[in-house]
């Protein structure tokens, strides 16, 4: 529409012009030093028309060459585009080497390839080219001090990865200072400590909120570091103090770290404060690792000791991990009746290697060693998905009601 308009006014124009102009063409000179030219006015116009035409086709013409090589770069970006598209479907689909092929091929006068190294990284990792993951990862580094440090981190990541966390630590540590502290530097080598069982995770809980964890796996990491801390050959009571003192107010509030806290505390000789510890914690908060610590600490009182975890067995009658606290409890008063009927009771609600190796424990005492050949290859049976062999009718466990009323004829 806009066009058809724009030509009925060009015609017009053009008409309205020609019809003065033919009435009278006029008059043009142009004198210049020794130059003199004479031309009508349409003469005039015709050649500033066709001067205007010559100067916008040399001006195209002078464009030519930057116009290509625009586009053969955008041709290039879009083909590079295409490549890495096609290499990172390649590489999810599980097609490693042909990833690797499509990701790095004519990146080395890219600009900006970073992505494509450190995928192409993956890729040969995946193939188990660790010489290869290394040279991707160099040439990342190469691009800029920016991607150094994305090239650093992936490397570590990888080789996390691939099972040599003592490596990942000294990527890590060989960063600079101001990069390590990037949340996901911290995180890595919080992974890797883990792996190693190195006792510097303890020393990085500080920083594990701010590191680039899920929460589940940042509260898995601030136990075991805890844990680790805890569990040491050296650890004393002054050191226990120091440590629990550090801790932030939700850590210090976790069962789980209240009852190996009660552990550490026990193996100390502080077994009264344990059992207060545990017996207070359990009051705020009913939860199985509180529970399993009350059974595994001594105080000086075994005996009130059972009282309690009888009197709970009153509001929690089918908790498995009471009724096997309740029995270690019976066994160390040497009531060997009543731990082996808490025992059975726990086996019958949720069977577990802990319950199954307790019993065997207990058969043994009793000089029952079939029943306790039995109860420990039933607990093999639960940690490993190998069934253990199967024993003779007479030797197996007896069921626990078969086992309470051969108690009740007795």
């Amino acid at each position: 529409m806009r066009v058809g308009v724009a030509a009925v006014l060009a015609v017009l124009l053009g008409a309205f012009a020609a019809h003065f102009l033919l009435a009278d063409r006029g008059y043009v000179l142009v004198n210049f030093h020794d130059l003199v030219i004479e031309m009508s006015v349409p003469g005039l116009v015709i050649v500033l028309a066709l001067a205007y035409l010559l100067v916008r086709a040399f001006v195209a013409l002078a464009r030519v060459p930057r116009r290509w090589r625009a586009s053969r770069e955008q041709r290039q970006l879009e083909r590079r585009d295409s490549d890495l598209t096609a290499g990172l479907t390649q590489l999810v689909e599980g097609n490693w080497a042909r990833s690797e092929r499509l990701l790095t091929k004519g990146l080395k006068q890219a600009t900006a390839p970073l992505a494509n190294y450190l995928l192409a990284a993956h890729a040969a990792q995946l193939q188990g080219a660790a010489d290869r993951r290394d040279e991707w990862l160099e040439l990342a580094q190469g691009i800029g001090e920016e991607a150094a440090t994305t090239a650093e981190l992936t490397r570590a990541q990888l080789q996390l990865q691939g099972g040599d966390p003592a490596a990942a630590v000294a990527t890590l540590k060989a960063m600079k200072p101001e990069n390590a502290e990037q949340p996901a530097a911290i995180a890595l080598l919080a992974r890797a400590y883990r792996a190693l069982g190195r006792s510097e995770l303890f020393a990085l809980l500080p920083h594990l909120a701010r590191a680039s964890l899920p929460p589940a796996e940042r509260e898995q990491l601030e136990l075991t570091a805890v844990r680790g801390e805890l569990a040491r050959h050296d650890l004393t009571a002054e050191r226990l103090a120091e440590v629990w003192a550090q801790l932030p107010n939700e850590l210090r509030g976790s069962s789980a770290l209240v009852a190996e806290r009660a552990r550490a505390l026990a193996r100390l000789g502080s077994g009264d404060d344990a059992e207060r510890e545990l017996r207070g914690a359990l009051k705020r908060e009913w939860h199985r690792a509180l529970v399993e610590s009350y059974g595994e600490i001594r105080g000086a009182d075994a005996t009130k000791q059972l009282k309690h975890a009888e009197g709970w067995l009153k509001a929690h009658p089918d908790d498995a991990a009471l009724l096997t606290t309740a029995a270690r409890l019976a066994m160390a008063n040497e009531l060997w009746g009543k731990a082996r009927s808490y025992l059975e009771s726990s086996l019958a609600v949720s069977p577990s290697p802990e319950a199954y190796a307790l019993y065997g424990d207990l058969l043994t005492q009793l000089g029952e060693h079939e029943g306790a050949l039995a109860a420990f290859r039933a607990g093999l049976t639960l940690v490993s998905p190998t069934p253990a062999l199967p024993l003779p009718p007479s030797r197996s466990l007896a069921p626990p009601a078969r086992e309470a009323e051969r108690q009740a004829q007795g």
